[in-house]
């Protein structure tokens, strides 16, 4: 089974770029390969044969029937590659044996090292002369070896290996130079190298080598961009044919553009993926609840009414009010609110609260004070080992809190960095605004009050990260996920008239916006947390649930069926009691199980796979430079559809690479970049009254060295599956609840 498969990291020294396009998994003592595209598993053969597959060349290894067609060219490419490599080790080799005599007979004169494309080390006799003997015996041959005494035949002339090492790093130097050149010229966002296409596009054009013929403009407007619709629509597809086997969510994601543009992006998500389907600009029409059903509606029918689950947007009035009359309407699916944007709004609410407000307001003066004097950043940089205080994330309020977070981290770095003699001869510390950050960061009651603040929001940062991961849908952790945080903040404060208020917090937004029969449903059809409550709390079940079999299961016969079977699921009778069943509880994901176990109750378990399979968010990723504005500023039909038809590739392809999990690390993040500025700016934007000029030669600093201290969101959702919790709920209905606001099901 592919659930005891252990993943195996690739490491970042596996430079085939066929590695690129594959994940590793140990199973007991064997190294499998699987292709990221088709899923199939390799169990011997190694990346050469994965790479025969990716580039469809039939003979050892079978064709990959859905590998995007630039893809399947580089590893073509690359195949070639080897074979000229091979034969070009050969001719040299046949070349150095008609004018060397034999290794025997010089003692090893005339060893050969391939340093590039036409160039042949070859070590001098006394170099090698005591080679012979006992590392002959030792090793039945002689290793090539590069001497710093070795001199290199290059092009026909001798040159030394240290001239060989520069000249590698200025042709190194010079191609990076062309690739900036390029990127200043036309004005990309310089996050473009992080793109997981960029170094296919590098190893594409070195396979190549020189007289590549220079792309046009009109081919990439034209049979490029149709070949490119084409393999996009394949990713398409394969998401649409699961619609209708196990559901799906529509997302509405609303971006405000830089002219004040109101769009509307909408995706559609499912448990092949995400996808991207189409803009619409909503400028004049936003706040008006009607047009805003009107287009809801029309998606949704492009989508199938059979297929939608539920509808996710924003949590304003006009959303709210769109969304329950399109519920109404259709009535086998829910208007959802974006789990994320509640979240953050908790965030919000937590970071208005008087004493946590003016601790992040001292924070932030620390940070504004390093982060405009380079001398002082470089200093810090050098005390943290490279770490930045400042970690800008998916919001503005999130970004507080990590940062927060940070700081408690760093701490001892950063007192010790201000009890320093670097720091006292600095001329900035000497002043009136040194003075002030330098008795914060000393100051004990600072940064105790931090780490409170860490302690009660960070519970809210893992639930925040888990509801917006792309790879694992988060339905069935939301409601415990919630729980626990509230149970965090209550161990944390131990004092009730203490931990209330920020509960009061939570519960508010929770009642106005995050409530839903879709939540509570999935946490009873999760068997990790249902199982896991006492048993009278499993003999009732809740509302939720049923009211989700009245909406998504109009059939009156099949919900019967489901009644009978949810008394099965609740006494774990049948293949739910197995022991494979009860021990992989807590290590398939919950759609998984039922889809493993929940045979005996087929109506109950499409049910169940339908609404574990879907998402709570409808934030997808970061804001990219995509150019929806201008798709919607041109008039001519023609063009706008060629356009759209740019923006649909664009930006599916980046959604099918975070599906396979093959984003390019970015390194770290830069808190006064641009590109971060509208996160961080309350951190690191200067205060001209308070900071004066500042020290401004960016030329002098040390680049961060370290990624953010964010954790993986797998790590969340293990802790979501080992936390114990009690299930907690405000007096609205349900029974069983003590003083506390505790109640179990």
């Amino acid at each position: 089974m592919a659930s005891e498969l252990e993943p195996i990291p690739i490491s970042s020294l596996k430079h085939d770029p066929a590695w690129k396009h594959c994940q590793m998994f140990k199973n007991g003592d064997r190294v499998q390969l699987k292709c990221v595209y088709c899923y199939k598993m390799f169990s011997g053969g190694g990346i050469h044969r994965i790479k025969e597959h990716l580039a469809c060349q039939k003979g050892n290894a079978s064709c990959c029937p859905r590998v995007p067609g630039d893809v399947r060219d580089v590893m073509l490419q690359s195949l070639e590659g080897v074979s000229v490599k091979k034969r070009k080790k050969q001719k040299i080799a046949e070349e150095i044996k008609s004018i060397v005599p034999g290794k025997d007979e010089v003692g090893g004169f005339g060893v050969e090292t391939d340093v590039g494309a036409g160039v042949k080390v070859v070590a001098t006799p006394n170099a090698v002369g005591r080679s012979r003997g006992s590392e002959r015996r030792k090793r039945g041959k002689i290793d090539n070896v590069l001497l710093p005494s070795s001199s290199i035949v290059h092009d026909g002339s001798m040159i030394s290996v240290s001239e060989l090492t520069t000249k590698s790093v200025k042709g190194k130097d010079q191609v990076h130079m062309a690739i900036a050149r390029f990127l200043y010229d036309v004005g990309a966002s310089l996050d473009a190298v992080n793109s997981p296409y960029f170094q296919p596009m590098i190893d594409a054009i070195a396979l190549r080598g020189p007289g590549v013929e220079m792309i046009s403009y009109h081919d990439l407007r034209g049979w490029i961009l149709k070949n490119s619709i084409e393999e996009v629509n394949g990713f398409f597809d394969r998401c649409k044919a699961t619609w209708g086997r196990i559901g799906c969510s529509v997302l509405v994601d609303e971006w405000i553009t830089e002219t004040g543009r109101v769009l509307l992006n909408f995706f559609v998500h499912c448990a092949e993926g995400l996808v991207f389907l189409k803009s619409i600009d909503v400028s004049d029409t936003i706040r008006s609840s009607d047009a805003l059903y009107e287009l809801l509606k029309g998606v949704v029918e492009e989508v199938g009414v059979s297929n939608v689950l539920q509808v996710i947007t924003g949590t304003a009035e006009h959303y709210v009010i769109a969304g329950k009359r399109l519920s109404a309407t259709f009535r086998t699916l829910y208007w959802t609110p974006c789990a994320a944007r509640s979240i953050n709004s908790m965030l919000e609410d937590i970071s208005k609260v008087e004493w946590i407000s003016v601790t992040l307001d001292s924070a932030k003066s620390i940070t504004r004070f390093i982060y405009n004097h380079g001398a002082i950043l470089n200093m810090m940089r050098r005390y943290t080992s490279g770490r930045d205080l400042v970690q800008p994330t998916v919001s503005r309020f999130a970004t507080d809190f990590v940062t927060l977070k940070s700081m408690v981290n760093l701490k001892d770095s950063l007192r010790t960095m201000v009890t320093t003699q670097e720091w006292m001869d600095y001329p900035f510390s000497k002043q009136a605004e040194g003075i002030e950050i330098m008795d914060i960061i000393l100051s004990q009651s600072f940064w105790s009050s931090c780490s409170t603040i860490v302690c009660l929001t960070d519970p809210l940062l893992g639930l925040l990260r888990v509801v917006g991961y792309d790879k694992r849908p988060a339905m069935g952790y939301i409601l415990a996920g919630l729980y626990r945080v509230k149970e965090a903040i209550k161990n944390e404060l131990g004092e009730k008239k203490e931990y209330m208020a920020y509960w009061d917090i939570i519960d508010s937004r929770w009642d106005q916006q995050m409530q839903h029969p879709l939540h509570e449903a999935a946490f009873f059809l999760n068997p990790r947390f249902f199982y896991s409550l006492d048993g009278e709390a499993r003999d009732k079940i809740p509302s939720g649930m049923l009211d989700c079999v009245e909406k998504l299961v109009p059939d009156t016969k099949i919900q019967d069926k489901i009644n009978r079977e949810l008394i099965l699921y609740k006494n774990a009778a049948g293949d739910f009691g197995r022991k494979m069943a009860i021990r992989t509880r807590h290590t398939l994901l919950p759609a998984e199980w039922w889809s493993t176990y929940g045979g005996g109750c087929p109506s109950l378990a499409r049910l169940a796979i339908h609404i574990l399979s879907q998402t709570c968010s409808a934030i997808v990723g970061k804001r990219v430079s995509i150019p929806f504005e201008q798709v919607h500023k041109t008039r001519n039909s023609l063009e706008r559809q060629r356009l759209s038809d740019l923006v649909f590739v664009q930006y599916n392809l980046r959604l099918q690479q975070i599906q396979v999990g093959k984003n390019r690390e970015p390194g770290p993040a830069d808190p006064i970049s641009s590109e971060n500025i509208d996160l961080s700016d309350e951190w690191v934007t200067e205060r001209r009254e308070f900071f004066g000029d500042g020290d401004s030669d960016w030329m002098a600093l040390d680049q961060p060295l370290i990624n953010s201290m964010l954790s993986d969101p797998n790590d969340e959702f293990d802790n979501l599956i080992s936390a114990g919790f009690e299930y907690q709920e405000r007096e609205n209905g349900v029974k069983d609840f003590d003083e506390d606001g505790m109640i179990r099901l």
